[in-house]
Formats: C-alpha cells, sequence, structure tokens
C-alpha cells in the first residue's frame, strides 16, 4: 500500500501479534521465518506483488504514483522484461493464471490484464473498492483490499464470486495486505506490521508468522515495510521482501522459540 496512515487504520492493525486461543477454538501456531539464503532484489522497487513462477523467474508488481510497473526476473536479480503502468495509476498485487496476469491499482478500480510473455496489456477490469493484494488458487482469484474480507474472482473476466470473512481468535483482521496461495492456504501480509497471516479456507488464521527478525525490518519508515511472500514451487520455502529493500529472502517457516 501507500500511506495510510489514517487512526482508524492504525487502531485495527494494532492488535496484531502474538494471538491466544479462546476455549474451544483450533490452536493457530506461532512460526517464524529462519533465513536459508540472500538473494539481490532492485531497492528502487516499491514491493507490492511478489510471485514465483512455475520456471523459477521472480514476478514482481511495483507501486508509487508514476512509477508502478511489473517486471519479470531471476533469482539472481537479472531482470528479463518490464512494463511500465498507466501513470495515473498506482500499482498494487500482481499474480500470474495460465496465459495472463492480472495486476491491480489502488484506488482506480481497474485491474490490468497482461500477455504472460510480454507483460503487454491485453485488456482491463473494472472492480468497486481499493485493490491491495491478488493470488490465483489455480482455480480462481483472491483480492485484499485492506478490510478483513477477502474477494473470489474469476481468473478469466475479473468477475466478483464472492467474499469470505479473515477471523483470527474469531474476530475480523483487516489490513491484509499482499496474498500468495499455497494450496488450500492464503498467505497473508499485514499492513504496517511484521505479521504475515496462514488463512484456512474456511477463513479462520490457522498461523501467525512473525517476521519481524528479517534485517530490513529495522526501517522505521512505513515506505520500507514488509511486503511480499511467494512460495518457491516444489519446496516447503517462501521468499519474502519488503517495499524498497535490497533482499529477498529465502526462508523456511519454523515454531516460534
Amino acid at each position: 500500500m501507500g500511506l495510510r496512515e489514517t487512526a482508524g487504520a492504525l487502531l485495527a492493525l494494532s492488535s496484531f501479534g502474538a494471538s491466544s486461543c479462546t476455549p474451544g477454538a483450533a490452536e493457530i501456531e506461532q512460526l517464524v521465518p529462519r533465513i536459508v539464503a540472500v538473494h539481490p532484489f532492485d531497492e528502487s522497487s516499491f514491493t507490492q506483488g511478489l510471485e514465483v513462477e512455475e520456471g523459477g523467474t521472480l514476478l514482481v508488481g511495483t507501486g508509487w504514483q508514476g512509477q508502478s510497473r511489473i517486471y519479470r526476473s531471476t533469482l539472481e536479480g537479472e531482470e528479463l522484461v518490464s512494463a511500465d503502468l498507466d501513470p495515473s495509476y498506482f500499482g498494487e498485487g500482481v499474480t500470474r493464471h495460465g496465459a495472463h496476469i492480472w495486476q491491480l491499482t489502488w484506488q482506480d478500480g481497474v485491474a490490468v490484464k497482461r500477455d504472460v510473455g510480454t507483460l503487454d496489456e491485453i485488456g482491463r477490469a473494472a472492480y468497486p473498492g481499493e485493490g491491495w493484494g491478488l493470488c490465483s488458487t489455480g482455480e480462481e482469484l483472491i483480492m485484499s483490499d485492506g478490510s478483513d474480507q477477502l474477494r473470489r474472482l474469476d481468473p478469466d473476466t475479473f468477475k466478483e464470486l464472492g467474499r469470505f470473512s479473515v477471523t483470527l481468535d474469531g474476530a475480523g483482521r483487516s489490513g491484509l495486505n499482499e496474498l500468495e496461495c499455497v494450496g488450500e492456504d492464503i498467505y497473508a501480509n499485514v499492513f504496517l506490521s511484521t505479521d504475515i497471516l496462514r488463512i484456512g479456507a474456511d477463513g479462520a488464521v490457522t498461523a501467525v508468522i512473525d517476521a519481524s527478525g528479517l534485517p530490513n525490518n529495522a526501517a522505521a519508515d512505513p515506505n520500507h515495510v514488509l511486503n511480499g511472500i511467494a512460495h518457491l514451487p516444489g519446496t516447503d520455502r517462501f521468499l519474502m521482501t519488503g517495499k524498497r529493500w535490497p533482499d529477498l529472502y529465502e526462508v523456511e517457516l519454523a515454531p516460534a522459540q
């Protein structure tokens, strides 16, 4: 996201962190990322979307007015192809689905459809409200808008199919930002937080990942916060980064001590 330091947003996010389980509720795992490798990353990227494609290339969507783009690179940091977003738009999440890619805009209500190879724009779709994060389950798209609800979307037309609420210990949780779909689970960065939530198919949070130990989280600027989680296909590892971070961390998730 961009600057969203409203009192309401801060209050909504202030309760994130370690959670306790209410009587009768399923236990919520407390996890941390353990760094196993560090990869170079473009520190000019105001990261809004992060995804690893099946071939191992990295798909990155960036934000900021007049500077938003989408690009593909190798894990070693070599940029392969890039496409600028209309300069009037503020770019948000991206995801690949089959032969096309969708890129969200923040407050413009426009999703840009792109060719998977060239990244050229091949269409647009409108949606109500804001766009934050996006991922593909392989059957449909999941989109966040900053609220405690996630939207289910048709992957070809971007038509909304439904919504479901995300709850932690039975209470709705807002601030859901960059998304990653992995099997039946959805991983969500929490805006203005170093937490990542693992969300089950019913919308209940099943794990809270405390990523405050990643080195670049020392930055106090809200425009340099953690934002970007991508699963490495065929492994149990993830890539994590943030806005204008110089590093991309390859991690394994482990129980918090």
